[in-house]
């Protein structure tokens, strides 16, 4: 086994189980729309709203986009501009694509990361709950999506850095 097919198989694998991780929180999409639906109808039908279920809302929106994040990576959702990426070689995308993640991506992950990281440890630490008085419970929960957000963005970026350095280190030639 060589190890272009080495590299090929461990993006492979890595995004195939990163697929079925980030698959998981698709689902609070719908648990999302049930909350909006329910605030809507107490509040319009019945004249009164919940704080709780409006927190819901925001927090299950936090976590949509940072989850979202690391999906639309293991997708190539991402913007870019295609008028010049599609116009260069593959070893040329290769190239941006590695460097632009090791050098770009990877020190903002960080940067994220470790800033978010003390703010949930003391939110949990502390015990944090909602300052509102009919709000959540548990506030370092949603604190603590942001770093597992970065650090699932960054897990979501190995498997293009793996194919780019695969393009790189053995260049295809018919």
């Amino acid at each position: 086994m060589d190890s272009r097919h080495t590299l090929d198989k461990l993006a492979d694998a890595l995004d195939a189980w990163l697929r079925r991780g980030i698959g998981v929180f698709a689902w609070l999409g719908l648990v999302l729309i049930v909350a909006i639906i329910t605030q809507i109808v107490l509040r319009y039908a019945f004249g009164e709203g919940r704080v709780w279920l409006e927190e819901l809302q925001w927090h299950l929106y936090g976590v949509g986009i940072l989850t979202g994040l690391g999906y639309t990576t293991l997708v190539d959702g991402h913007v870019r501009v295609d008028l010049v990426h599609e116009r260069v070689s593959e070893r040329i995308r290769a190239w941006v694509e590695v460097l632009g993640t090791v050098l770009l991506l990877w020190p903002f992950i960080y940067a994220v990361f470790a800033h978010s990281l003390p703010f949930f440890v003391e939110s949990y630490a502390l015990g944090e709950d909602s300052d509102a008085p009919a709000g959540l419970p548990y506030r370092w929960i949603i604190k603590g999506f942001i770093p597992f957000g970065f650090a699932l963005l960054a897990l979501t970026t190995l498997p293009r850095v793996l194919r780019g350095l695969n393009v790189l280190l053995h260049p295809y030639r018919p």
